[in-house]
């Protein structure tokens, strides 16, 4: 037996279920949350909502899942009104759909195909994410990753702003087996051998060439096998099986829908099953600080989180200058972003 095929077993350190969507999966230090929003609307009003009546829906914490989608925090637009951050970071990857993003800098986009939004929420942002309903004559499916990344102590009180990862500015590896069965990486974050993601904001632990940092999104052929390199010793690393029928990750039999935890600094063979696979990666060096957390606002200390509170009751972090607390773009709105300082920017 080989050395390879003798390490390949202790690769896998955990194995948990997933649970259903939209429940947030276990993530470790340096991440803090992570959920995957995937929900089949129906056609869109003239509202940019649901073409369907709300009756019997929990209007304004609609997780139910019923008829395959969620309100959320909507009321009329699916989605998530206006709430404050401050602390960390989120990863926004939006697959399908799109989404309404606006803030209290006064800043909005409209994002989605592929498409990812990196808001460093710093010292504090109040935003909102709706899901606007385009399309009138089908269905409209909107699937999504949101990924919330620590930040160190001496980042959380930076200036809050995003960056726009563009669909078209994300690299792509494709990579086949020697049957020629295809493993497509799309690297949002970190490195892939020679294929470097767009870099990071620049306060970001991921900015941190030390951190270690990976979020890929993996998409495996039937039948498919690849070999995921190792990363730096002491970096945490976990693989979400959210999409297939089954495959083996270092040699051991694992069901769709289950949380990976690998060792990371080993090479790790992944053999996809007879359905297409897709897996989301999430790596980094562990920040190792205290982390106190009430809600939206995650700190170092309890204190700090107190005073997150009456920062926000006092500022509202720079106060809400839309007309309502649920905002969306005109429907005739391409992807866009415009920053706080008036600068817009649109994809190629």
């Amino acid at each position: 037996m080989s050395q390879q095929q003798t390490q390949q077993p202790e690769a896998v350190v955990r194995v948990d279920p997933l649970g259903p969507s939209p429940t947030p999966w276990r993530t470790p230090d340096p991440f803090l949350f992570c959920v995957h929003h995937d929900d089949r609307y129906p056609q869109g009003n003239e509202k940019l909502g649901p073409k369907a009546s709300l009756a019997g829906r929990d209007i304004g914490q609609d997780f139910a899942g019923r008829d395959g989608w969620n309100m959320y925090h909507g009321t009329v637009v699916p989605g998530f009104p206006q709430h404050p951050h401050r602390g960390f970071e989120t990863v926004t990857i939006v697959r399908n759909g799109l989404l309404d993003h606006s803030d209290s800098l006064g800043a909005a986009a409209r994002f989605g195909g592929g498409d990812v939004q990196w808001l460093t929420a710093g010292g504090g942002i109040n935003h909102s994410e709706m899901f606007p309903l385009l399309k009138q004559d089908q269905g409209n499916h909107i699937e999504l990753f949101q990924i919330w990344l620590n930040l160190p102590r001496a980042n959380k009180m930076v200036q809050a702003h995003f960056s726009m990862l563009w669909n078209h500015v994300i690299p792509r590896h494709v990579a086949k087996d020697d049957a020629g069965r295809a493993t497509e990486v799309t690297v949002v974050a970190g490195n892939l051998g020679d294929v470097k993601a767009p870099p990071p904001p620049p306060k970001s632990w991921a900015a941190n060439p030390d951190a270690d940092v990976a979020i890929w999104t993996l998409k495996m052929e039937p039948g498919a096998r690849w070999t995921l390199p190792a990363a730096v010793r002491g970096t945490n690393r976990m693989l979400y099986f959210f999409l297939g029928s089954g495959m083996k990750v270092g040699g051991r039999a694992v069901p769709a829908r289950n949380a990976i935890e690998l060792r990371a600094d080993v090479d790790v063979v992944l053999e996809n099953g007879p359905e297409t696979a897709e897996l989301l990666l999430l790596q980094g060096k562990p920040i190792g600080e205290p982390v106190v957390q009430y809600g939206p606002f995650v700190m170092n200390s309890r204190q700090e989180i107190q005073q997150a509170f009456a920062d926000y009751q006092r500022t509202g972090f720079g106060g809400w200058p839309w007309p309502s607390h649920d905002p969306v773009h005109a429907r005739e709105e391409g992807r866009f972003a415009r920053h706080a300082d008036g600068h817009v920017e649109k994809p190629a």
